[in-house]
């Protein structure tokens, strides 16, 4: 994954064979021409359990009509302190309950937020090594 300059306060993420164009709001400097770091985190949390939630419900021969899995976060400063998933559908929640624990151990971002994983960062340039 590597996200590219595109001027202003705009980038471009190349995920895979996709082109994201990343941008602040207006309100923040941005020219709003894309979704903001915060909100593709967000993105990633919902659609990643919801994806999981699939994967439970096939296990299990459920069908999910409607599903929807609602990502907010609580800000503290500079972070999100808190991120809470709503989760519906049109079957009954005795349905649905059950699969959560599944989803919860399938799901790749919701389990990486619970284990939070170091973070390196190092410069690359002319005059340093390449990027692995």
């Amino acid at each position: 994954m590597a996200a590219r300059w595109d001027g202003g306060l705009r980038a471009v993420v190349r995920a895979g064979e996709f082109d994201i164009v990343v941008d602040e709001p207006l309100t923040a400097g941005g020219s709003g021409s894309g979704p903001q770091p915060t909100d593709l985190f967000l993105a990633s949390v919902a659609s990643c359990f919801l994806l999981a939630l699939l994967y439970a419900a096939g296990k299990a021969g459920i069908d999910l009509p409607g599903l929807e899995v609602r990502a907010t976060g609580t800000y503290a400063g500079l972070q999100f302190d808190r991120v809470d998933l709503v989760i519906s559908s049109a079957i009954p929640a005795k349905l649905l309950e059950p699969l959560v624990p599944v989803a919860e151990r399938v799901c790749y971002v919701t389990n990486t937020l619970r284990q939070v994983p170091s973070l390196g960062i190092r410069l690359a340039g002319p005059d340093l090594p390449p990027l692995l």
